[in-house]
């Protein structure tokens, strides 16, 4: 019995960098700045370098290319939320599909990840001190966590969606205007004639949810009335807490006749809470809410809210992102992006 290999049954070599720079009559540097899906090429160059790639199907060495450049070619986007409400609100998907959108055409790969416990943040972080992710896009930070200042300590460049309560001065971060838009929609409500205006917050250990009820207490008070605590009602960015906390408003101030709610899901709350008490959304009391998300216009009655321009929000996250990898920081750290008044039929 012979161990001889068959005629004709040699492996072919995978094609090469160099046959690809070859067969499209450009300098091997060149070849590697296409494929990288850098910029900095000619139209002519690009085309004739995918297409030789495509001819000889070539497909880079990514393991090769991570130890001549150090780095993975890969971002992260991060969310610290359970996965149940990470799923759950299209606003986290939104900023997912926008960025992937970016990440993708700069030729990197988007890795998506969960963070819901201290442990869970723990292997993140030694997994970035790895070198397995290039950079970090950030979303729903709480409260004083140090999650970003760590990453950055690590030398993992960070962006984050929202303003941080803490070390804003040294961290980049995209946002909303979160306060103009929580004013838009509160002086919409006083304009129309509503006397008793109240406002069902986002989570307060977020920036969000305090800048909202900020814009909400700047409206009334630039309506001459006093603010008045007692027509806030704690909740969050969830269709249960809006419910709850509508319900617990409701008992405070059966004569509430306009609420501000901090999200489009809160504000789904609290209009079913507003139905199972007998009052009728749009006549009796209106409502309006934040966000935008498609199913706002979907409602029966349709919901006026506060859109935030959430593609936008994630492509600029990630763009920003990519230009500190690549060193371009001419940027101011604090982008934040307008916000416009939708008005359907609950206001």
């Amino acid at each position: 019995m012979t161990t001889a290999p068959r005629k004709g049954t040699r492996a072919r070599l995978a094609p090469t960098l160099e046959e690809v720079a070859a067969r499209a009559g450009v300098s091997r540097a060149t070849a590697s700045r296409v494929l990288r899906g850098d910029a900095r090429v000619s139209e002519r160059a690009r085309d004739a370098v995918l297409e030789a790639a495509r001819a000889i199907s070539y497909v880079p060495n990514l393991a090769a290319r991570s130890l001549v450049t150090g780095r993975s070619d890969s971002i992260a986007f991060l969310v610290e939320e359970t996965e149940e409400r990470m799923f759950a609100d299209p606003f986290f998907l939104g900023m997912l599909r926008s960025a992937q959108e970016a990440v993708a055409e700069a030729g990197l790969q988007l890795v998506f990840t969960v963070v819901s416990r201290p442990e869970d943040q723990q292997r993140f972080l030694a997994y970035a001190a790895g070198g397995h992710v290039d950079g970090v896009l950030l979303l729903s930070l709480h409260g004083q966590d140090r999650l970003p200042q760590r990453l950055e300590a690590l030398g993992v460049p960070t962006v984050l969606s929202g303003r941080p309560l803490s070390g804003r001065r040294r961290l980049w971060y995209v946002d909303a205007d979160n306060a103009g838009g929580g004013r838009l929609a509160t002086a919409h409500l006083l304009a129309t004639g509503h006397r008793r205006v109240a406002t069902v917050t986002g989570p307060l250990d977020m920036c969000a949810g305090q800048d909202r009820l900020a814009g909400y207490r700047a409206a009334v008070e630039a309506d001459g009335r006093p603010y008045d605590e007692s027509l806030v009602s704690v909740g969050d960015f969830t269709a249960a807490g809006g419910h709850a906390a509508a319900l617990s408003l409701l008992e405070r101030h059966p004569d509430v006749d306009a609420i501000f709610a901090a999200s489009d899901l809160a504000a789904f709350g609290v209009v079913r809470a507003l139905r199972e008490s007998g009052r009728v959304v749009g006549d009796d009391v209106a409502v309006i809410g934040f966000d935008d998300i498609p199913a706002a216009a979907e409602q029966v009655p349709s919901l006026s809210t506060v859109r935030q321009p959430i593609p936008a929000l994630g492509a600029t996250m990630a763009r920003l992102l990519l230009d500190r990898i690549e060193g371009r920081v001419d940027r101011p750290r604090r982008t934040v992006l307008p916000v416009e008044l939708v008005l359907r039929q609950s206001a």
